[in-house]
């Protein structure tokens, strides 16, 4: 078998956004009306304006990568760096000053909230957040939302997850992937359950995985095949963004 990082190839900025925030988008959780237009710019890997305006309709996340790309002095905030490092983590989450991402926080949701939720909300960018996916979902969109119905298993699909592939079987994958569960009245991680994923919408998706490989998983949906890098960032700051959330549960 292959190595991942052999097989995987280069990815745009904009390819690896729409891996993404495709599922919730189809499903109509983020972003503007455009989800078969920016499926087929992601599966032809190609980035042109329309399709960059399409993406900053994303509201949630288009702020977090504009600070990042800022705070790395990247022009760019499509940057495939940039973007990996929202969705997944690297190291440029690290060149984000604590008041930068404080500050961001206030602007985009005092309106928002009450006074003592924001302070709450702001007081984790000095508590150790990082402009990452995991701590939009699990403090930030979480309280902002006030999310009814099953909150634990809307947080479990929002966040990216990941999973070892054990079968492959035509539109879909079985993989073993550990879900979020309340214990002892904290988030956590369970162990590894077999769980069905989708890989295919009317033939076409965004990852060829064998058995074995680590995909990574947002709403049900495989997004890619994670290398063993990307694959230990996201387990990093998805436990880091968990212990942070649990100070305030």
């Amino acid at each position: 078998m292959l190595d991942v990082t052999t097989r995987a190839a280069a990815l745009t900025g904009t390819t690896r956004f729409v891996r993404y925030a495709f599922m919730p988008n189809r499903l109509q959780y983020c972003g503007g009306d455009d989800n078969a237009e920016i499926f087929a710019y992601a599966l032809a890997e190609v980035r042109e304006p329309p399709l960059e305006a399409m993406l900053r309709k994303f509201a949630g996340a288009m702020p977090y990568l504009t600070l990042i790309a800022r705070s790395n002095g990247i022009l760019d905030p499509f940057d495939d760096r940039v973007v990996e490092a929202y969705w997944l983590g690297n190291e440029l989450l690290k060149g984000v000053e604590v008041g930068d991402l404080y500050g961001s926080l206030r602007e985009r949701y005092s309106a928002q909230v009450s006074p003592k939720l924001m302070n709450l909300i702001a007081a984790k960018a000095p508590a150790g957040a990082r402009p990452h996916h995991c701590f939009h979902v699990f403090d930030v969109w979480r309280n902002v939302e006030h999310l009814g119905g099953d909150v634990l298993a809307t947080m479990d699909n929002c966040r990216i997850s990941w999973g070892t592939v054990s079968a492959v079987e035509g539109s879909e994958v079985t993989v073993a992937r550990r879900p979020l569960v309340i214990r002892e009245g904290k988030l956590a991680l369970a162990e590894e359950q077999a769980e069905r994923a989708t890989l295919l919408l009317d033939g076409h998706g965004f990852a060829t995985p064998v058995v074995g490989d680590t995909v990574s998983l947002h709403w049900g949906w495989v997004c890619e095949v994670l290398t063993e890098r990307q694959a230990s960032n996201l387990d990093r700051y998805t436990r880091q963004h968990l212990a942070l959330a649990n100070q305030t549960i």
